[in-house]
Formats: structure tokens, C-alpha cells, sequence
């Protein structure tokens, strides 16, 4: 066995190890704490509402591990399995193009990925989801996401990997960076067309009507010196019945986007409450921070790409028999979360200091105990548990656990 099989092989069972392991103590946690709803929320969310939330948290954490397990059967599959070998024999007895050769490939390999992850959102959706009260996605809705999603995919998604694949085999030494280049240019693009052209191909967003809210949110946005495009009411409740607000685009197409179920459970000022702390996202420059690391951190993946894909070793030991450009970057596409899985709590990390740095600037510019009646009402909403592992939440929650982060609020001079 090659010894880079080896390193491949250690690596995948000790992220599924640990990934069994950390899933096995939020499970036993939240049970331990099933019967009693934690003292800081015992007015405000009842015994039910709280044991719905730990079984439905309990639920998801062991569709998780299924979930794990059926992806580490298929990328074993795919590559000491010989799947990609028999995938690439296929097409080079097809296509003499390489490039053509290279795109149908990949092509190839991301659509028997989608078809496998399909029966397990399927699942996730009409059965979890639906158990649970949360889902209102027909399978009519699900297979036109799917069918768009996967159009979308196609146009967008094809033309810039031949774009890729071509400056890997023409743009000599430096092509990582080329690469780089094209990558970031093509994600800016998305960033700024999506609002307009891209979310409403999923969603019907309508101009935010009631006149006394649009009035209370143009005062926040004043007060904090943000300018927006528009206020926009989404119909998330055609899919789901959870709750959310976010912000997308950037420059002239920033957009602020409320979900219709947030609309119908939070009082005005508590809707106030939750744009403050999205607008301290962007007024403290989180996402132009985030945008920065991607690039940065995709930057040095493709250098290491740049690497692999000179090195024989790097194919034999992940069951391809020979180095090809397209093969490269389908391998390290397909093995780089396994590598990069112990970096988790470090991501997780970094998000929830974002998010208290958001609370606090929301506390500054709307009132910290309407924050706190609107998080509870979402944590009880959208059944999220009051009660997580601390070592499941610091490895993968990009928030901070409800005890904690409403404790910081409520001890702000506006917590009341």
C-alpha cells in the first residue's frame, strides 16, 4: 500500500472518529438536561418547547453521523475504490480533447456526488423536518431547487472550470495564481449579481409594506450611517417555517432581507433589535474580513494544488494511475475537507467572536433586552437547544451557545 494511502486512510478515520465522538457527547448531553429548561429561560420557553428543541437537535446530530458515513463510503469509492480511474478511463476513450476530456470528467463526478446527497436531504426534509413541524417544501418545490440549482451549476459553473483547467495546463508555473485570480473575480461577480438575478430564481422577495416597521428600520439605518437598496420581505415560509434576516450583495446592490416567518413572530422592535446586530456585521467589516480570509486561504490551497499536481505519489496513493490536471484537481477537491477537518474549531472560533462583536454593537444602537426577547423567541422557534455540548458547540457552532450570548447582552447597560 502506498504510503500516502496510509496518511489518507489515518486521516479519514480519525475525522470520523473524532466527528462519532463529539456527536456522542452532544447527544448524551442534551439528554442529561432533556427535563429541565435552564434557569435563565424557564419564563420565557417552556418544559415542551425545550425537549422539542433537545430531541430535534438529537435528531439531526445522528443524521449527521449517517451523513458522515455515506460520504466516507463514496469518497472511498471514488478513489481507492477506482471509481474516478474508471471515470477518467471512460471519458479518455470518449474524448481525445483534453480539455473537453477534463471538464466532462469533473462534470461527471460532481453529478454522481449530487445524486447520492440527494435521498438524505430528502430525508432530512420530508421526514426529520416534517416530524418536527419546521418543513413546508412540496417535493415539487424539491426537485425544481434541484433542477435550478443544478442549471445554475451548469451555466455558471462549467464555463469557469474550463477556464481553470485550461490555465493549469497552459499558464505554466505560476498558473495557481492566474487561477487565484479568475477564482476571485468570479466570486465578486456572484456576490454582486445574486440579489438581483440569482435569489429570486428560488424566492419571491416584495418590498417591505408596513409603513410603521420600514419607518423604525430607516431610523436604525440612519443612526448607524448604512445605505441600503431596498427592504425586502422573502417568502422563506413556501420552504420552511424557520426564521432569519440577512443582508446580501455589496455596493449598489446591498440588500437588507427579512424571512415572512421572522416578520410574523417578532414585535417591531425586536425586528430593530436583529437588523442592529446584522448591520454590526457589516459596519465592523466582518464580511469584507471573511471575504478576505476565503481568498487568502483559496489562495494557498492552490499553491499546494500547484504542488500535488507534480507529484505521482499524490495520484497512485488516492487510486488514480496517472497525473492529469483534471484528475489533480478532482482529488484535492474531493480529500481536502478530510485534511482540514481538525481546523474546524479555529473557523467556529473565529465566527462567534463576530457575533458578540455584533451584539454589542447592536446593544449600542437598539435596546439590548429587545435583542434578548427576539433571540429567545428564535432559539424556541426554530427549536435550537439551550443545552449543547460545550466541546461539539466550540468545535462547529459559528454562534455562541444561548446562555452565553444572552448572558453578555443582559449584562449590557440596555439588558434590562
Amino acid at each position: 500500500m502506498e504510503p500516502f494511502t496510509l496518511v489518507f486512510l489515518a486521516a479519514l478515520a480519525l475525522s470520523l472518529a473524532t466527528r462519532g465522538w463529539l456527536a456522542f457527547r452532544q447527544v448524551r448531553h442534551i439528554g442529561s438536561h432533556r427535563q429541565r429548561v435552564p434557569e435563565d429561560f424557564a419564563s420565557e420557553i417552556s418544559l415542551e418547547a425545550h425537549q422539542k428543541a433537545a430531541d430535534y437537535t438529537t435528531a439531526k446530530t445522528r443524521l449527521g453521523v449517517v451523513h458522515a458515513l455515506v460520504d466516507a463510503a463514496l469518497l472511498l469509492a471514488l478513489t481507492l475504490g477506482g471509481g474516478l480511474q474508471w471515470l477518467w478511463s471512460l471519458w479518455s476513450g470518449i474524448l481525445a480533447e483534453p480539455l473537453a476530456r477534463g471538464v466532462a470528467f469533473i462534470v461527471t463526478t460532481t453529478v454522481i456526488l449530487g445524486l447520492a446527497e440527494i435521498p438524505l436531504s430528502a430525508y432530512k426534509v420530508f421526514s426529520l423536518e416534517q416530524r418536527f413541524g419546521f418543513n413546508r417544501m412540496t417535493p415539487g418545490t424539491f426537485f425544481a431547487d434541484l433542477a435550478k440549482q443544478a442549471a445554475l451549476g451548469a451555466v455558471l459553473g462549467i464555463p469557469i472550470l474550463a477556464l481553470v483547467l485550461w490555465l493549469m495546463d497552459r499558464a505554466g508555473d505560476l498558473w495557481w495564481l492566474y487561477a487565484w485570480l479568475v477564482w476571485m473575480a468570479f466570486n465578486l461577480v456572484v456576490l454582486a449579481v445574486y440579489p438581483t438575478w440569482i435569489a429570486p430564481l428560488f424566492n419571491k422577495f416584495s418590498p417591505l409594506e408596513d409603513p410603521e416597521l420600514r419607518e423604525r428600520i430607516e431610523r436604525l439605518l440612519a443612526r448607524c450611517g448604512f445605505a441600503s437598496r431596498g427592504l425586502f420581505v422573502m417568502d422563506g415560509s413556501k420552504r420552511s417555517s424557520h426564521g432569519n434576516a440577512y443582508f446580501t450583495g455589496f455596493g449598489r446592490t446591498k440588500r437588507i432581507v427579512f424571512f415572512d416567518t421572522l416578520i410574523s413572530r417578532l414585535k417591531g422592535e425586536e425586528i430593530e433589535a436583529v437588523l442592529a446586530h446584522e448591520l454590526g456585521h457589516y459596519r465592523l467589516r466582518h464580511v469584507a474580513k471573511r471575504i478576505a480570509w476565503t481568498f487568502a486561504v483559496s489562495l494557498a490551497f492552490l499553491w499546494v494544488l500547484g504542488y500535488l499536481m507534480r507529484q505521482q505519489w499524490f495520484f497512485t496513493g488516492l487510486g488514480m494511475e496517472s497525473p492529469s490536471t483534471a484528475g489533480a484537481l478532482q482529488l484535492f477537491i474531493l480529500v481536502l475537507p478530510v485534511f482540514t477537518f481538525l481546523l474546524q474549531p479555529l473557523i467556529s472560533l473565529y465566527s462567534r467572536r463576530h457575533e458578540f462583536e455584533a451584539d454589542a454593537f447592536a446593544a449600542r444602537y437598539a435596546a439590548a433586552s429587545d435583542l434578548v426577547r427576539a433571540l429567545v423567541k428564535l432559539y424556541r422557534d426554530n427549536a435550537s437547544t439551550l443545552t449543547p455540548d460545550p466541546l461539539h458547540s466550540a468545535f462547529y457552532d459559528s454562534h455562541p451557545p444561548a446562555a452565553l450570548r444572552v448572558a453578555r447582552l443582559r449584562a449590557s447597560p440596555q439588558g434590562g
